[in-house]
């Protein structure tokens, strides 16, 4: 007669790794903790994009009233060096070059300083900074505004406005012409 062979099958309880149910706890718990996390990062981008706006802001105007103070009282794009302006395009050339070149004291610009062009640069790097909310650094002139209070820079298509006869300047990006 044969014999029958038994063989036990045994569980065992040393195999690692987690249970379908204690990976479903992690993800919900991760999802909890984004839900947190997420809406507070994106609340310090907003935050570091007006900080950005505000610094350059405060740049661009400190050098726009050095400027003014320097050149006999005229802001930097009302007069264009050597030319009445033809167009804004032109006046808005002028006043970034005389913002980020040396000047003489009527404005005209140089790339050299020397003892007749002695003011300047007032921004370095050849440009405006960006405005962070719309990624320009481009500028529109406005040579007509007499009005102080006038802030409008609805439909300007650039980073920023200036008004050159009272010497406003503000963001173009239709959302903080009141910084």
């Amino acid at each position: 007669m044969a014999t029958m062979r038994i063989r036990k099958i045994s569980s065992n309880h040393n195999q690692k790794g987690f249970t379908l149910i204690e990976i479903l706890i992690v993800v919900v718990l991760l999802g909890i903790l984004a839900t947190i996390i997420i809406p507070q990062i994106s609340i310090s981008t907003d935050d570091a994009k007006l900080n950005t706006l505000h610094n350059n802001l405060t740049q661009i105007r400190t050098a726009i009233e050095l400027y003014y103070y320097q050149h006999n009282n005229q802001y930097p794009g009302l007069v264009v060096p050597g030319t009445k302006p033809a167009d804004v395009t032109d006046v808005a050339e002028a006043f970034v070059a005389q913002l980020t070149r040396y000047t003489d004291v009527d404005g005209n610009i140089s790339n050299s300083k020397d003892a007749t062009y002695k003011y300047g640069p007032y921004i370095k790097g050849g440009s405006l900074p960006e405005n962070p909310y719309n990624n320009l650094s481009d500028v529109t002139v406005d040579t007509t505004e007499t009005d102080i209070t006038k802030k409008d820079s609805t439909g300007a298509g650039t980073g920023y406005k200036f008004y050159a006869i009272t010497g406003v300047f503000m963001a173009a990006d239709g959302s903080h012409d009141t910084l």
